[in-house]
Formats: structure tokens, C-alpha cells, sequence
């Protein structure tokens, strides 16, 4: 049994790994197995799991919908298309592609929005992607750029592993998993923790079915052809060096006590919008 590539060890700098097909077929592994993971919801097509043995810090999360009347490809052209992800994504405050490493594996940026008074997160992740017969993955772990640094505004989270699997079902309908393994690099409290499988996280998996129902129609008005992420000569991000990158280990990031904010006084903005 090979090291797994994302467990994060105390002592020096971790290089950063390109996943390998062994590496995508632990994920799918992971996605489609059952042990050790506790149905947190269920209802409208959305399952929510979470691990027996989470942490306080770390959430380890799975999710599972049904897509039907969309094809596998569609969902995987809207899951790559961050154009697009900034019209549905409402939670979502930026992001940006940094350069690429490899024909299927880019370093980009992503912040997004938390419940007032709680503080915003961001992550730098190295993202990697494969079509596996009938399938698509694409999967991430956090890495340290040095032109992009931890913000003063933001609380550099740490994603350990995060990732879909797409599973084509036939000629117009698919099965989404997304599994996340993030340190938010706090104390969140535990409303907040409920509160993301129980809503954020059945929330955001209908918002992302509902954004590939729109996403031909969009497409077709924006740059229909260019999708760098099937046709790598069309990516024109600059190159950039595995060597200069490190994995992004949580313990030498802040830790942030919030476990104090109560309920009634974080703002929740809605998820809502239309897109």
C-alpha cells in the first residue's frame, strides 16, 4: 500500500505530487465506498455523509446527486468553467486560475464568503483532472505559492483532499460525488458545523445541478469553443514549476478561535440567487 500523498506530517516542507491514475482510483474508491461514513441527510435526490471519526478541526464530507437531463461531460465542463462558476456561485467572492503545471493539473486561487462575524477563507490548491472510461475526476490538495501568500483579510483554509467524481448514467443523466477533507484553520462552532450538512452542503450540490441545466445556453454565448480543460492547447496560463511549490501543511498556518460566535448573531447570506 502506497503513502497516501495528501496526509499532511509534521517536520520539513512536503513536495507537491501530481496525482497519478492510482491516485484518482483511491479517490473513486473513497467516493463510491460506504465504511466508515454517516448519512447526515437525505432527501431530494441529495445524500449527505459524514466520517464516524471527524475532528473538531478537520470535516471530512461526502455528497451524492442524481443529474438527470444532464450529461456527464456537461457537468464536467461546469465544475472546470470558472467563468461560469462566477455567475452561480453565489457563496464565492473570487477566483482565478495561477498557471498550469502538467496538460491536466493547474495551481489556482478561491475565496469565499462565511457567515458574519466569522472570518472569510481562502485556499491555494493545485487541481488535477482525469476522464477514467466512463467517468471524470477532478481532485485537490492545498499548496504554497510564494507570490500568494496568506491575506490579511482572510483565513487561509487547507483542503486535504476535495474532488468530484461525475458518473455518466446514459445518454442525459449523471451522478455527481463531491468529497472534501478541509481544516478551515478555526474553531468553528458546532452550529456551524451542523449546519453545513444539513444545509450549505444540500444546498450547493442543487445549486451546481441547477447551474449545468443553464450551462449549454450560456455556453453557446460565451467562447462555446474554448474549453482548455479538453483541448490543452488552448490553455494559455503561464507554466509554472512543480519545484516551486510546496504542500501547504495546516500547522504552520493562523489558527482562529470563533467557536464563540453564537447563531443568532451570524448573518447568513442567502443562497438563493438566480442565476
Amino acid at each position: 500500500m502506497t503513502p497516501d500523498p495528501w496526509i499532511i506530517t509534521p517536520g520539513g516542507k512536503m513536495p507537491v505530487q501530481i496525482p497519478d491514475d492510482t491516485d484518482f482510483l483511491s479517490f473513486r474508491d473513497q467516493c463510491e465506498s460506504q465504511d466508515g461514513w454517516v448519512a447526515r441527510y437525505n432527501k431530494s435526490g441529495v445524500t449527505v455523509w459524514c466520517r464516524g471519526e471527524e475532528s473538531k478541526t478537520v470535516q471530512k464530507l461526502k455528497m451524492r446527486i442524481v443529474c438527470k437531463d444532464v450529461t456527464a461531460e456537461t457537468l464536467y465542463d461546469v465544475l472546470h468553467d470558472t467563468s461560469y462558476r462566477k455567475k452561480w456561485d453565489s457563496n464565492m467572492i473570487d477566483t482565478f486560475d495561477i498557471g498550469r503545471l502538467t496538460v491536466n493539473a493547474d495551481v489556482g486561487y478561491y475565496s469565499w464568503r462565511c457567515p458574519h462575524p466569522l472570518k472569510n477563507r481562502d485556499f491555494v490548491t493545485m487541481r488535477s483532472w482525469l476522464p477514467l472510461g466512463n467517468d471524470y475526476l477532478i481532485i485537490n490538495y492545498s499548496v504554497k505559492h510564494p507570490e500568494y501568500p496568506p491575506k490579511k483579510d482572510y483565513v487561509r483554509a487547507v483542503s486535504l483532499l476535495t474532488g468530484y467524481l461525475i458518473q455518466n448514467n446514459g445518454a442525459n443523466s449523471c451522478t455527481l460525488y463531491y468529497l472534501t477533507q478541509v481544516d478551515p484553520r478555526g474553531s468553528l462552532p458546532k452550529w456551524v458545523v451542523n449546519r453545513v450538512s444539513q444545509f450549505v452542503a444540500p444546498k450547493a450540490m442543487k445549486k451546481i445541478y441547477k447551474a449545468c441545466l443553464k450551462y449549454p445556453e450560456w455556453k453557446r454565448k460565451h467562447d462555446p469553443n474554448l474549453k482548455p480543460w479538453r483541448y490543452p492547447e488552448q490553455n494559455t496560463l503561464p507554466s509554472i514549476s512543480v519545484a516551486d511549490l510546496t504542500v501547504q501543511r495546516a500547522d504552520s498556518l493562523e489558527n482562529i478561535d470563533e467557536s464563540a460566535v453564537s447563531e443568532e448573531k451570524a448573518q447568513h447570506h442567502s443562497d438563493d440567487d438566480e442565476t
